[in-house]
């Protein structure tokens, strides 16, 4: 999407007249729990994402659940299922964040 913006300007006659165009267009990245294959939007180079998961509130509450329950010896397995992480994807090459995949 790419939207105009065209500043509020009084125009008075001897002086030249500027108009500014600013555009803003917002990359969208199609990614999904696994690495993708994209281009990167800060170096332009086709690459396969790295993947760092990261747990969530959901993570937590499911470890939560489990204590509770008195499955205690299964907290851990939230944290080592990739279905209750996020998905941080980023460039192998200049590092920059392409985005974060939610479950």
């Amino acid at each position: 999407m790419s939207q105009g913006y065209t500043p509020a300007q009084t125009y008075q006659p001897g002086q030249p007249h500027v108009v500014i165009h600013a555009t803003t267009t917002t990359n969208v990245v199609p990614i999904g729990s696994d690495p993708s294959r994209v281009q990167c939007p800060s170096c332009h180079a086709d690459i396969l994402t790295n993947v760092k998961r990261t747990p969530t509130g959901r993570t937590h509450c499911w470890a939560l659940i489990l204590c509770l329950f008195l499955c205690w010896p299964c907290v851990c397995v939230p944290y080592c299922m990739d279905s209750c992480q996020n998905a941080e994807h980023s460039c192998p090459n200049c590092g920059a964040y392409i985005g974060t995949y939610e479950n």
